[in-house]
């Protein structure tokens, strides 16, 4: 990487008129595979490199993406969009940034297995491996969709006031899609894993034995599960459920671009105000964090695509709406600070407000000790499909994998029971919590153009009281 591009850039930048400027230089080397049905359809190897950047003069701000690195085509590209800043004058385009503090840093994450080190040969045999474990099932599996990829990326950031930030980052990837057929009735699930490690994390993982058992879940649901009963009983929400439900009804919500009507036109609204900081929105056993900086995970970073520091973000603290997703734009649109949440997919995509690793914090209870203490009412482990209405406040979950609970006790499996509840009564219902976290990683979607970017999202199980059953 030629890292003296990005201080290029800056420099040109001021000396051609800009206030400030910032540039991030990213280079990234990727590998993916695909087999759909037992036929391997497509292996991808590619590497993109290209330089993003925030070009300031006073209050207007303009964005430019270039993949073409010389020198003398950066400054021509600088001299365009300063012009067009500079024509933008004329109407309401002033944007305010928060001052921030500025940081020279290396963060190097080293693989104990580099995916260069491991063949195409090999990394196109796990994926039938998975196939392989699958055949020895008589039932019928409609569809067998799965993905490994895995990449290394470079990136470094300069900005006028001071910082240079670099970072090498690995990623493994996986994703896999299921539908198990019996007379003529479906059930699918997917499942995506995301590590920012080395190609070690896929001994570690055991895909085929994992799809394997959550095939035959899907077939033991058809085949055994009874209908749920329909109205309000109480459900102890898997860690899944839980994870997708505080990822859409918390994460989306929070993200201040979104509560000030920025994304509108592209994701949607918020139904949460700047007004509601303080104002309560569910039971004292509720907390939620967005934390960046969990080692290995999918949303790791150690600074944001503007050179803030990552750090712990309280959306909800014991049921009080606590803080919101920031820029520095949101962040001083509400007298605060940036709290280090702007983040970019790609050097051509603009770094806006994004969620990392989001999750609910963990109680007491083991699970044992949760379904003892539940006398009747429904467990829904996993998710099946769920939906959500652009003001993140009306939702549904499709179970998967659930189960009858009577006296305490796991007794029939169910067929796809549906949470139908709005956001305050999720959060209001919950009077229990798990002792034990899990996480799962999904590709947020947000931006225009979109932003697929790798995001974790879980907590511990959860029992809501008193959910109508659909």
């Amino acid at each position: 990487m030629e890292k003296e591009l990005a201080e290029f850039a800056v420099n040109a930048a001021l000396e051609l008129g800009a206030t400030s400027a910032q540039a991030r230089l990213i280079e990234s080397d990727h590998n993916s595979f695909l087999l759909n049905n037992g036929k391997l359809e497509i292996s991808s190897f590619g590497k993109v490199i290209g330089l993003g950047m925030k070009i300031r003069v006073k209050n207007n701000e303009g964005t430019l993406c270039i993949n073409d690195l010389d020198k003398e085509k950066i400054r021509s590209e600088i001299k365009r969009i300063l012009k067009h800043i500079s024509n933008s004058k004329h109407i309401s385009n002033e944007i305010e940034i928060s001052e921030e503090k500025t940081y020279k840093d290396n963060i190097i994450v080293k693989p104990k297995l580099n995916p260069k080190d491991v063949s195409t040969e090999e990394k196109i045999k796990s994926l039938f491996e998975i196939e392989k474990s699958l055949s020895k099932e008589k039932f019928n599996i409609i569809t067998r969709y799965f993905t490994i990829a895995d990449s290394i990326t470079k990136k470094y950031l300069v900005t006028s006031e001071g910082t240079k930030i670099y970072s090498e980052v690995p990623m493994a990837r996986a994703f896999w899609f299921l539908t198990v057929e019996k007379n003529g009735q479906t059930n699918q699930r997917n499942n995506s894993e995301m590590h920012t490690t080395g190609y070690e994390i896929f001994k570690k993982l055991n895909l085929p034995e994992k799809i394997h058992e959550a095939a035959k879940i899907l077939h033991k649901s058809l085949t055994e599960g009874i209908k749920a009963p329909k109205g309000k009983t109480d459900v102890i929400a898997g860690s899944e459920v839980m994870g997708i439900a505080v990822h859409e009804s918390a994460g989306h919500p929070y993200e201040a671009d979104r509560i000030f009507g920025r994304e509108a036109a592209q994701a949607g609204e918020s139904f949460i105000t700047p007004e509601m900081v303080g104002t309560r929105i569910g039971t004292d056993f509720v907390t939620v964090v967005d934390d960046p900086r969990l080692v290995g995970s999918a949303g790791f970073y150690h600074y944001d695509d503007e050179g803030v520091k990552a750090r712990e973000k309280v959306l909800i603290k014991k049921g009080i709406i606590n803080e919101f997703l920031h820029n520095k734009e949101t962040a001083k649109a509400m007298n605060l600070k940036s709290n280090g949440s702007s983040r970019a997919s790609s050097y051509d995509r603009e770094p806006i407000v994004r969620m990392s690793n989001t999750y609910m914090k963990p109680g007491d209870y083991s699970e044992e000790e949760l379904l003892k203490d539940t006398k009747k009412g429904i467990y829904v482990k996993n998710f099946m499909e769920w939906n959500i209405d652009d003001k993140r406040y009306n939702q549904k979950y499709t179970g998967s994998e659930a189960y009858l609970i009577e006296n305490g006790e796991i007794t029939k499996m169910i067929k796809n029971p549906t949470i139908e509840i709005t956001t305050p009564a999720l959060y209001k219902s919950i009077d229990a919590l798990g002792k034990k976290i899990e996480l799962f990683a999904g590709n947020c979607g947000k931006g225009e153009p979109m932003q697929g970017i790798p995001v974790l999202m879980g907590g511990p199980i959860a029992r809501l009281r008193n959910i109508t059953i659909t």
